[in-house]
């Protein structure tokens, strides 16, 4: 079994780079339509059932408030650009400040926030860098996920190799694909956007800062994008609700109406209807998704500081099956 989850992410990660390097806008584009909404359901699912101890009570409620404003300022970007982008850098600021308050006291609680006031201030000059930043490190926060969700392993080395084969494909893929050591697969922008219908560039300006959009060093970026993306739909889509059962149960006890078919059939229904929209007008599509997943991108982050600054989970003592109980690994605050 051990063996079995390590060759998940090794084969899952060549056939990634190797769509992805052949056709990154189109697989950016269509893994989007497939997955997109799906990815959103089941990671909220997970992140919410298994942090239940920091993702609750007064926090709970102040992210949401939070993250319901920035839903806004990505429906009011529409109309008023700029603006409302800017409103959201400030507003996620906040989100991780509210995270640091629940999980730090002290000089490390002064020292996250003096980090998050200079971070905010360096957003707010570069906002389009910001945003292409944001978009990158959401694919990357898995690895986070996968490292923690390696402890039930059964042994040390078993351990290792797994969290050897995350930090593969979610650093050191990415880090070749920048070095141009895979242009010849993909051949620049040309080769890149060639026999992909309608403007590519929207595309590529999400994974890639305004001057490289039409650059090599964009077309790298972008291929980045849809490398990693593809993995990040393999690990909330595939992997974590087979090999992390114990987390959707945790969620169906706190929210009981959402079962699991139940999980997995709002996600796709919602997900035909939005592929239905981007078929029909891909921008019109694309501002709407981006609005209401929000809410899973930015649950993520929270999770990962509370985590990191004062959350530490109990060790989980056996490997779980798709098939069987899992042991169910508290939280306690650090």
């Amino acid at each position: 079994m051990t063996v079995r989850v390590i060759w998940v992410f090794v084969l899952g990660a060549a056939a990634a780079l190797a769509i992805a390097a052949r056709a990154p806008l189109a697989t950016t584009v269509l893994g989007l339509m497939a997955f997109g909404v799906l990815h959103n359901v089941l990671e909220l699912r997970y992140v919410t059932g298994r942090f239940a101890p920091v993702l609750s009570g007064r926090l709970l409620a102040v992210l949401l408030g939070l993250i319901t404003a920035i839903v806004l300022c990505r429906l009011a970007s529409i109309v008023v650009g700029q603006p409302a982008r800017l409103a959201e850098i400030v507003i996620g600021y906040a989100v991780l400040a509210a995270a640091c308050v629940f999980a730090a006291r002290g000089p490390l609680l002064v020292i996250a926030l003096t980090v998050l006031v200079a971070a905010a201030a360096a957003s707010l000059t570069w906002p389009a860098y910001h945003f292409v930043v944001l978009a990158h490190l959401h694919n990357v926060v898995p690895l986070f996920f996968l490292w923690e969700w390696a402890r039930r392993l059964p042994t040390a080395t078993a351990r290792r190799w797994f969290r050897a084969v995350q930090v593969g494909w979610v650093l050191v893929i990415p880090a070749l694909l920048l070095t141009g050591a895979f242009d010849r697969y993909f051949g620049g922008v040309s080769s890149s956007v060639a026999g992909f219908a309608g403007n590519p560039r929207p595309i590529v300006a999400a994974s890639a800062p305004p001057p490289a959009v039409v650059t090599d060093v964009g077309v790298r970026l972008l291929v980045v994008f849809a490398f990693l993306q593809t993995m990040h739909y393999l690990v909330w889509v595939a992997f974590l609700p087979r090999y992390a059962p114990d987390a959707a149960r945790a969620f169906e006890a706190r929210v009981p109406w959402v079962t699991g078919p139940r999980a997995w059939s709002l996600g796709i229904v919602l997900g035909a209807v939005l592929a239905l929209l981007f078929a029909i007008d891909y921008a019109s599509g694309k501002a709407m998704y981006s609005a209401f997943a929000s809410y899973h991108a930015y649950l993520e982050y929270p999770v990962l500081l509370a985590v990191l600054l004062g959350i530490r989970g109990a060790p989980v003592s056996r490997f779980v099956t798709p098939e069987g109980d899992a042991p169910r690994a508290a939280l306690r605050v650090g």
